[in-house]
């Protein structure tokens, strides 16, 4: 990690712990993390939401799961098939580490991420990829359910989604794209996050350690739409947590189900629609 960067994390960690709030959703009870750490290690499968660009919600995740020391986890950063080892090149830059294993630097904005690799890459706690492909996406989008790998069609098809939670994940997509989003678009942008949501929660059924771990967008570990709702039916009765991470005085949709919610502080950011153009699947 870069020396400059380093001094600026500790420090936006020394500031923010603080004020970190951990909400149990259905006590309404706000807990401490030596109170989830336990509750997580009672149960199956741990989903860990983020801000893609809050480096606070990589840090605190990163310091969750080593407390829990798996071996692996399930991450939406890498494609399936892939897989960080640690203990190889460990002189080696954490990025020219993570490359090799097929993480995309300009497409995750590194070092936004650092905190939580660097965490792990620490910890020894390898990373597992659960992401179908950029190209693989680009084909559901175009070409629809013949796209899709047979054992992905399996898994979306014992769990198709209610008009509710088809209703919020289009609207999420249409708000991920600033409103640009063709309704031509949306069946195919549906599907194809439908399928990384598939292979995301293939990939927590594949990992031996409990809890199997995923680290992912907030939208890939709502209850409704994302990764839980497929876990439910590949492991019915698991003991499953989902935790929304969250800005101070920027809640996320209340709608979205999670067993917890916490809050950190916001980072300043600017306006992501400035600008924006529709891009090419």
């Amino acid at each position: 990690m870069k020396p400059l960067l380093t001094l600026l994390l500790i420090s936006l960690g020394s500031i923010s712990h603080a004020a970190d709030r951990i909400i149990d959703v259905a006590s309404g009870r706000e807990i401490s993390r030596t109170e989830l750490l336990a509750q997580a290690r009672q149960s199956d499968f741990l989903l860990l939401g983020e801000i893609h660009d809050n480096p606070h919600h990589h840090r605190r995740r990163a310091e969750l799961i080593a407390g829990l020391a798996p071996k692996a986890i399930v991450a939406e950063q890498l494609d399936e098939g892939r897989r960080t080892d640690w203990a190889q090149n460990p002189g080696e830059a954490l990025e020219k580490r993570l490359s090799a294993a097929g993480f995309d630097a300009a497409g995750w904005q590194w070092p936004l991420h650092e905190p939580l690799f660097a965490g792990l890459a620490e910890a020894r706690i390898d990373v597992t990829g659960a992401n179908i492909s950029r190209d693989l996406a680009r084909r559901i989008v175009r070409e629809g359910s013949p796209a899709l790998p047979a054992r992905i069609a399996a898994a979306l098809a014992a769990n198709p989604l209610s008009p509710r939670a088809e209703a919020a994940l289009d609207a999420d997509l249409l708000d991920n794209h600033c409103g640009q989003l063709p309704a031509s678009r949306v069946p195919g942008m549906r599907l194809a996050q439908r399928a990384r949501d598939a292979a995301m929660a293939l990939g927590l059924v594949a990992l031996p350690d409990r809890p199997a771990i995923l680290v992912a967008g907030n939208g890939h570990v709502r209850a409704d739409y994302g990764v839980p709702a497929l876990l439910a039916r590949l492991r019915p009765g698991a003991r499953m947590i989902n935790i929304a991470f969250e800005e101070e005085g920027k809640a996320i949709d209340a709608g979205a189900t999670y067993t917890h919610r916490w809050t950190t502080p916001a980072v300043h950011r600017d306006d992501p629609c400035k600008g924006f153009s529709q891009a090419r699947p």
